[in-house]
């Protein structure tokens, strides 16, 4: 694990319900943080497969820009609790973007789907939407992908466990995150707030027709997916170099 780690650590300083009922506030012990339970919809069956950016402020990961010039749309659409949302990004997007990360856009988006009451059904049921609120809430509060894609990095490599205590303590020490702040983001407004990020994120991969986990994108059409343990939907192939090319193209196409 520390191995795998230090390849997060060691990046350069780039620019990384039944309905819903909200019956009642369950408290979690995250290291000193407690997280709101919202009873979610385990949407098992209503998606299919595993459904199951950086920053010296050069690039914002919520999809908008602060580098002047064009950047190449990248996103990475996920879900917290999948073993190929944690394969897709070791094997191809970390890497790309340790590559070629001044001249994306990138963005991390969720999968999901609504339900009553202005909820969210989560495959893998509230543990799982609740990883997704606590990746969003880090990215919202870091903007720096070297910490936000580190600490989702960090958490993915332990999927199942998420959202367990020692596991979200661990990572947010090792990139430097205020638990309590992040507890304060996912809490907010009773649970509102976080709980509204998540909704805004899967709307976006909602208005993408994505479904699976992890499907990449690049410049607003599907790039490859990664199901099922394997590399799907790839023509232009699923190797680092291949991603980087098809960036570096697009890059000096609109430069």
């Amino acid at each position: 694990m520390d191995e795998k780690r230090s390849a997060v650590r060691d990046m350069p300083n780039i620019h990384i319900p039944s309905r819903l009922r909200r019956t009642r506030i369950l408290v979690i012990a995250l290291a000193l943080i407690s997280v709101v339970y919202f009873s979610f919809h385990n949407g098992s069956g209503l998606l299919s497969g595993c459904y199951h950016g950086l920053s010296d402020n050069k690039l914002a990961t919520a999809g908008a820009t602060t580098k002047p010039g064009y950047l190449v749309p990248l996103e990475a659409h996920i879900i917290s609790k999948c073993p190929d949302t944690r394969d897709a990004m070791r094997q191809l997007v970390l890497p790309v973007m340790q590559k070629i990360h001044d001249k994306v856009n990138f963005t991390l988006s969720y999968i999901g789907s609504p339900a009553p009451d202005d909820g969210i059904n989560c495959k893998h049921g509230p543990s799982e939407c609740m990883g997704n609120i606590i990746e969003l809430c880090a990215r919202e509060l870091y903007p720096d992908p070297k910490t936000n894609l580190g600490f989702v990095m960090c958490l993915t490599k332990e999927y199942q466990s998420i959202p367990d205590r020692t596991l979200v303590e661990d990572c947010a020490l090792e990139h430097a995150i205020d638990i309590q702040k992040l507890n304060e983001c996912a809490t907010r407004d009773d649970g509102a707030h976080g709980l509204g990020l998540l909704r805004a994120s899967v709307q976006r991969t909602s208005d993408a027709n994505v479904t699976l986990s992890c499907t990449v994108r690049l410049d607003n059409e599907i790039y490859c997916i990664r199901d099922g343990g394997e590399w799907v939907d790839c023509p232009h192939g699923a190797g680092v170099n291949d991603l980087v090319i098809a960036i570096e193209k697009l890059y000096h196409r609109h430069s």
